[in-house]
């Protein structure tokens, strides 16, 4: 599988490369990144000037490239490639474009690429199920490194809209309590965000009832964790009819 990294020279564009290289059935063939650095094959600071044709192409590139993003949805149209995309806080219109692209091509899109989360993502709608309606009490916390730019975090929301759909839309996220001076309501979800040092990614889901908690925790100890659902990812892409799929499809697979 001949993969184009986007943000090769970004932290978890690193990751996806030493992985890449690791297994026998992968290959980085080129890199898009506005730092040059030495590789083992070409890296293009645009993708319109990338000739190196790959299988598929995974982008790892913060949300503050959007024009970057929206090259890479019109490459991947023109060169008939599929496109596992990883960038958390998108603008609204390039997340309809990202749809309407996926008329086109098969794109694979998730707030988080590990397999882990993903599987949390699922048992949360049963546990929501049978204990929202017992008045339990929900809230999310999430804890990243300083570097990180959105607040909820992409995952914060991916496990909290996970939660909304099993109960229907019967519950409001709420951000910031500092000015509600009132008792909360049951039909919340508290998101809490902490930044700080150089934490990878850690997210808990509290289900507070009367006198038991009910605790769920994904602790992300390295970057690797993403990098290997993304290879999965591509993998899964290979093949696929053009259509916006989600680390959920790859888990049902």
């Amino acid at each position: 599988m001949r993969i184009i990294v986007c943000g090769s020279n970004g932290r978890m564009g690193n990751v996806i490369c030493k992985l890449a290289a690791e297994n026998p059935e992968t290959e980085v063939v080129a890199g898009i990144d506005v730092t040059s650095e030495t590789r083992d094959f070409p890296i293009f600071n645009d993708i319109n000037l990338c000739d190196v044709k790959a299988d598929v192409i995974i982008s790892f590139l913060p949300p503050t490239a959007n024009s970057e993003t929206l090259d890479i949805v019109d490459y991947c149209i023109k060169h008939n490639t599929p496109l596992v995309i990883c960038t958390t806080g998108m603008p609204k219109d390039t997340e309809s474009t990202l749809n309407e692209a996926a008329e086109k091509i098969p794109i694979l899109r998730s707030a988080n690429m590990s397999l882990g989360i993903n599987l949390l993502s699922t048992l949360l709608k049963r546990a929501a199920q049978l204990l929202y309606d017992a008045d339990f009490d929900i809230e999310i916390f999430e804890r990243h490194h300083n570097q990180k730019i959105d607040s909820p975090s992409g995952t914060a929301l991916l496990l909290a809209d996970s939660i909304r759909n099993a109960l229907h839309d019967k519950v409001e996220y709420v951000t910031d309590r500092s000015t509600n001076h009132e008792k909360r309501a049951h039909n919340e979800i508290g998101l809490h965000a902490l930044r700080g040092g150089t934490i990878v990614g850690e997210h808990s889901v509290v289900f507070a009832g009367r006198d038991e908690v009910i605790e769920f925790t994904h602790i992300a100890q390295s970057r690797d964790v993403f990098g290997v659902g993304a290879l999965r990812a591509a993998k899964f892409l290979q093949n696929k009819s053009p259509k916006m799929y989600s680390m959920q499809d790859l888990i049902d697979f």
